[in-house]
This record gives structure tokens, sequence and C-alpha cells, in this order.
């Protein structure tokens, strides 16, 4: 770190046991990540309540190069951070998240949900047993009633929503969709670009 860890203490003594955790867990963050410019903790006991024990607040500030994260565990009806040592355990554990979310998007890695392949029903042949749907992704793709899901053949209806498989190979009408669930009321969103 650029700047030497600060760890300060409010409405409470300085405890060199606590400031000992303080500094093992920012050594482990930095050991995680080695782009830390600072890292300053506080560590505060709320005023004395009417009720028995206190709760820690833990809060984080991290220097990075260009930006700053900020992590503060309020203690809220955690009665687990009665306990110091608990509180800035949360507290830390949050700070690597964060940090593990920051080198994934800095790396790429960030997770997409792929919205699965959907369509609307676009010609409907019932006494026949078969249609057609426009497919997301541009294509038309031939179903058979045999393929639709929950026997939802008979309540298709041309603009039906659906999302489907489509069959590796092609059929005779082109692709074919091995598996068609009806979406119902339900829609999906495509992903952002």
């Amino acid at each position: 770190m650029d700047i030497p860890l600060q760890v300060s203490f409010r409405n409470m003594d300085r405890s060199e046991a606590v400031e000992a955790r303080v500094r093992e867990k920012a050594e482990k963050l930095e050991q995680f990540y080695g782009h830390l410019t600072s890292c300053r903790v506080l560590v505060e006991a709320p005023e004395r309540r009417r009720h028995k024990g206190k709760l820690f607040h833990v809060r984080i500030e991290l220097g990075l190069p260009g930006k700053e994260l900020v992590v503060s565990r309020h203690p809220k009806d955690k009665h687990a951070h009665e306990d110091v040592y608990v509180a800035v355990r949360d507290a830390f554990d949050a700070a690597r998240r964060q940090l593990e979310d920051r080198v994934r998007k800095m790396g790429g890695k960030v997770k997409s949900h792929e919205v699965p392949l959907h369509g609307k029903v676009l010609r409907l042949f019932p006494y026949e047993g078969y249609g057609f749907i426009a497919a997301s992704d541009g294509r038309e793709i031939y179903f058979h009633k045999a393929s639709v899901l929950r026997e939802g053949f008979d309540q298709l209806e041309v603009g039906s929503e659906v999302r489907l498989v489509v069959a590796v190979g092609e059929s005779a009408q082109g692709p074919q969709a091995s598996t068609v669930d009806p979406i119902g009321k339900h829609h999906l969103v495509e992903p952002l670009p």
C-alpha cells in the first residue's frame, strides 16, 4: 500500500487485539489484490442503548487506482455483531467480494446470463399438427405437435410466445425445434449488447 493502514476506534477504547485482527485481514486483502493504495478502517461501538449488548459497526475504505471502494457493515439485527471480531470478519469478507467482482470485471470475466432461444408462433396448422416459429435469432423454425411440452399444442395460437431448442441437423422443412415450451404470460428480455 502506498499509504499505511489506518485503524480508528469510535465510542470504544483502542484494542490492540482488534487492531491486530484488522491488520491481518488487511494484509490478506493486499495479497489478493496487490493494487491497494490505501486502507482505512473504522471500528465503532454504538453508544450504549437500553438493550443488552453492543452491536459493532465496521467501515472499510479501500483506495484503488482511480477508484475507492467503501464497505460499511451496519449491525442492524445481526446479533452476531455483538462480537467485534465477527463484525470485522464480515466487513472484510464483503470487501474481498467487492474486490473479486472488480477483478472479474477488469478481466472481462463477468458472467452474462444468456437468454434462451425464444420466439412467437408465426403460423399454426392445428389439424395437421405442426407450425412455424419466428425465432429471436431471425430464423423461421418448424415444430411438430409432439415437440410441444405439457401437451400445450392445443393452447397455442398465432403470436403465442415460446422458448425452443433447435434440433441438430435440419428437417425437410428446414430448422426444426426439438422442444417447444409455451411461455404463457411471462416474457423474456433480450440482454443488453
